[in-house]
């Protein structure tokens, strides 16, 4: 008898083994829902950051530049006491645009999650960056345009920033007499866009002719012996147009020169022609000249936008403008002209003459760029 129990009971325990084995397995989401739980909260963290920028700048022989990078590093300290960014890791030297690339390669190896970028080459550098943006690194472009695939670019309208005081000179001018235009670098995007600008305006002007035409490469120096050169080769100029980082140097050329009549000069709104302006208002009652706003913030307007997308948003597509379809403009802060010189003067009286009139977007104003 006791035999015959134990037979049953194994045969009890071999029905109840059978019946587990045949049950219906538990779902990988279900046998796994802690693990997704945790993973997807791990995601949650990574998309409020802390992130990591990175910034390549390939030119630093310029006040603007250095104002751009300090105008990054103040914004991003902001962003850092609210735990969403760590130090930002830039790439900072004078280069040509294979050294740039090996700057945009040396942020990637880095591991960073978005790159603010000013480009020196219109094309050179595009490759590489859509690079990054394949690898998930989101990349914008600042202070001038490119169009490589998947990079945003956060700039002012260069174009429009020179019509803006190339029509002031027209103008000025009365419409006719001979120009000299003191341009910045030779292929350089944001030049060739401002110059493109230049040359719409001039169209509108058939009776101003263009009788010189260089490069001051962006430099107070380099533009006031440009200016100097042209003013002893060529006696009777009725005005001169220039870019930022260069109106200073020129309009020292023409204080020192002194001819009769002092040509139309236009200027930049930047703290040292701001002083100088002051100063040969004081000899000449009538001098007038313009400044339009290149504000290095434009940097720290980029930064603004990154850190939105970074957080999950995107880029309200209707609001992108430019050749290339790919650009948020932000806007000019303000034009420095005659009637409002004593208000924007007395902002500058006291700071060091490379300081640049500045602004930039708020985080409000770069969430507004989003869908």
């Amino acid at each position: 008898m006791k035999q015959r129990t134990l037979f049953l009971l194994s045969l009890l325990l071999m029905a109840l083994l059978a019946i587990g084995a045949c049950a219906a397995p538990v779902a990988p989401s279900e046998e796994a829902g802690s693990d997704t739980a945790e993973t997807s909260e791990e995601a949650g963290d990574a998309a409020s950051g802390p992130f990591t920028i990175g910034v390549s700048n390939n030119f630093v022989g310029s006040e603007w530049r250095t104002q751009m990078i300090q105008d990054l590093e103040e914004v991003n300290a902001e962003f850092m006491d609210q735990g969403l960014t760590n130090e930002l890791v830039i790439e900072n030297a004078d280069t040509d645009a294979q050294g740039q690339i090996q700057q945009i390669q040396n942020l990637m190896n880095r591991g960073v999650d978005a790159i603010i970028i000013n480009p020196g080459d219109v094309n050179a550098l595009n490759p590489t960056l859509e690079e990054a943006t394949a690898e998930g690194i989101i990349v914008i472009a600042v202070d001038q345009e490119i169009c490589a695939e998947g990079v945003y670019n956060v700039v002012i309208d260069q174009k429009e920033w020179a019509k803006t005081s190339a029509q002031w000179v027209a103008e000025a001018m009365g419409g006719q007499g001979d120009l000299v235009l003191i341009e910045g670098f030779v292929g350089h995007p944001a030049n060739e866009a401002r110059m493109a600008g230049v040359d719409e305006v001039l169209a509108d002007y058939p009776d101003i002719t263009v009788v010189g035409r260089d490069t001051g490469g962006w430099d107070q120096a380099t533009g006031q012996q440009v200016a100097s050169d042209f003013l002893a080769s060529l006696p009777n100029i009725d005005a001169i147009w220039t870019q930022d980082g260069m109106a200073e140097g020129v309009l020292r050329a023409v204080q020192t020169a002194n001819p009769d009549e002092w040509p139309v000069v236009s200027g930049e709104a930047r703290a040292g022609y701001l002083q100088l302006w002051n100063e040969v208002l004081t000899e000449r009652p009538d001098f007038t000249t313009v400044g339009v706003v290149n504000p290095p913030g434009v940097g720290a307007s980029g930064l603004r936008v990154a850190i939105e997308m970074l957080q999950g948003g995107q880029v309200d597509e209707a609001q992108l403008a430019g050749s290339c379809g790919n650009s948020l403009y932000v806007p000019v802060p303000y034009v420095v002209t005659s009637d409002n010189f004593a208000e924007y003067y007395a902002e500058v009286e006291d700071k060091p003459a490379s300081y640049v009139n500045d602004g930039f977007i708020t985080q409000e104003d770069a969430a507004a760029f989003m869908q």
